[in-house]
């Protein structure tokens, strides 16, 4: 046989060559694989249905509150679980936003809903100007008034504890209901009480009492109680820093003057006391 021939042979048994089949362990060990495998992505289908099907159908969602001050979570989920029973897909977000909206001491509610089963609430609470005295199912309780004139009922300890709330008697307001608003014609003295207490002096700390006096045709006086005297300062509606500092020294010359004064008078750009003997005027 020739060289040529040979080679020939040799070519076509190398190109005819089968490979070798899988030895039996290769088998078995890509089959427990395969098999591994399949029971990871049946396991993690179960997984994905309890998460997102059955947690949040079964379980009551849990309910996070945030911005509170002088609410609490359990006063607020209270208010609400007539309205927030069943689970995560049945809650109902606006009315739940309607009922802590109708609390008188909440200013506005956002609700989200966080996949699965919680329930965010943001609460922003109203912020005290003033207080004052309602009559609520025939007991006078303290009432606090916020920036925009409307009267909340909150924690009365709280209210009591800040002695930079002035407290404003003679109002005309009988009774509360929620989101009422103090009469328009005293809302200018709300706002000056505001601009005050914004201040870096305390000055309502040194006042006690802010009494309300309206006069024959309609309009008002007011009559400034301090905490550490006898004497009451009678003065217009202009109610502002400078008024109340003129106010703290002549309270201070009066008293120095004459301790026994039980009433000094501002207006009418004059300063006039008032003593059980009688009164006196000071140039």
């Amino acid at each position: 046989m020739s060289d040529y021939s040979a080679v020939s042979e040799f070519d076509q048994f190398i190109i005819s060559k089968k490979p070798e089949a899988k030895s039996k362990g290769e088998e078995k060990f890509y089959k427990y694989i395969k098999a591994v495998l399949a029971v990871l992505c049946v396991l993690l289908a179960v997984e994905i249905f309890l998460y997102k099907v059955v947690r949040p159908s079964v379980h009551a969602p849990r309910i996070v509150f945030s911005g509170l001050k002088n609410y609490t979570s359990d006063e607020l989920t209270q208010e609400i679980m007539s309205v927030c029973r069943g689970n995560y897909f049945s809650f109902d977000t606006n009315t739940v936003a309607q009922k802590l909206s109708s609390i008188s001491g909440i200013e506005s509610v956002e609700i989200e809903k966080v996949f699965p089963d919680k329930i965010s609430v943001s609460v922003k609470e109203r912020d005290s100007v003033a207080m004052t005295f309602v009559s609520v199912e025939g007991k006078t309780v303290p009432v606090q008034i916020d920036k925009n004139c409307v009267l909340f009922e909150t924690n009365a300890e709280k209210i009591f504890q800040d002695n930079s709330i002035p407290v404003i008697s003679g109002l005309p307001v009988e009774f509360l209901s929620g989101g009422m608003r103090i009469p328009a014609k005293y809302r200018s003295l709300i706002e000056q009480i505001k601009k005050i207490s914004a201040l870096p002096q305390k000055y309502f700390a040194a006042v006690s009492e802010i009494c309300v006096m309206p006069k024959k045709y309609g309009n008002y006086e007011l009559m400034i109680i301090p905490v550490h005297s006898k004497t009451r300062v009678l003065t217009d509606r202009a109610l502002n820093e400078d008024a109340l500092q003129y106010m703290m020294v002549v309270l201070e010359v009066v008293n120095s003057i004459e301790p026994e004064a039980d009433q000094i008078d501002l207006r009418y750009g004059s300063v006039s006391y008032h003593t059980p003997k009688g009164g006196m005027n000071l140039e």
